[in-house]
C-alpha cells in the first residue's frame, strides 16, 4: 500500500490551483452523498427491523483504509462519512432516490470539470483509479492544514506534489514521437 504521503502528493499535483480546490469543496462531497444514496438502495435484510446496505459495508471498509493511511485523518474522515452515510440513508427511502443521486453525481462532475479547467491538468483518476478514494481523504487534509494541523504532512506532500507537477508539466511539453 502506498503511504498517506505518496497518495496524497499524487492527488494534490494536479489539483495546486486554488480555484480547483474550491471547485471540489463542492464536487467531491456531492459525489460522495451521491454515491451513498445509490448504495443505500443496495440494502440485505439483517433482522425484521434492520437491514445492511452496501453504504454501510463501502462507509466501513473505506474507514479502515483511512485509518491505515493516517489515524487523523481517518478521525476527519468518520466526523464526515457518518452524517453522509445517514443523511444518504435518509434520502435513499424517500421516492425518486436514485434521480436526486443523480442530479447532485452530475453536479459534482460538473464542479471537478470546471476546476480541471482553470487547473490545465487532468484528473488524478484517470491514471490511478485509487485517487477516487484519495480524493475525500485530500480534502481533509487541506481542511487540517487550514485549521493550522498536519504542517510536517503538508511540507512533505506539497514539496512532492510540485516535483510530481513538474515531471508532468516538462512531459506535456515534449513533442510525442509521431510530433517528432
Amino acid at each position: 500500500m502506498k503511504s498517506v504521503e505518496e497518495q496524497l502528493s499524487t492527488y494534490k499535483s494536479v489539483h495546486l490551483n486554488k480555484t480547483n480546490l474550491k471547485t471540489h469543496f463542492v464536487g467531491v462531497p456531492l459525489i460522495v452523498w451521491a454515491i451513498m444514496v445509490w448504495m443505500s438502495l443496495a440494502a440485505l435484510p439483517l433482522t425484521d427491523s434492520f437491514n445492511v446496505t452496501l453504504a454501510m459495508v463501502a462507509f466501513f471498509l473505506t474507514l479502515v483504509y483511512y485509518f491505515l493511511l493516517n489515524f487523523s485523518l481517518g478521525i476527519g474522515q468518520l466526523v464526515f462519512l457518518a452524517p453522509t452515510l445517514y443523511s444518504a440513508h435518509l434520502v435513499s427511502q424517500m421516492p425518486n432516490a436514485g434521480w436526486i443521486a443523480a442530479a447532485a453525481f452530475i453536479i459534482g462532475w460538473l464542479f471537478q470539470f470546471v476546476g480541471h479547467y482553470y487547473e490545465k491538468a487532468k484528473p488524478a483518476f484517470v491514471d490511478d483509479l485509487n485517487q477516487l478514494l484519495i480524493g475525500p481523504l485530500f480534502l481533509m487534509s487541506e481542511l487540517f492544514i487550514g485549521l493550522g494541523a498536519l504542517k510536517s504532512l503538508d511540507k512533505i506532500v506539497t514539496k512532492k506534489a510540485i516535483e510530481k507537477r513538474r515531471i508532468f508539466e516538462n512531459n506535456k511539453e515534449q513533442p510525442s514521437p509521431a510530433e517528432a
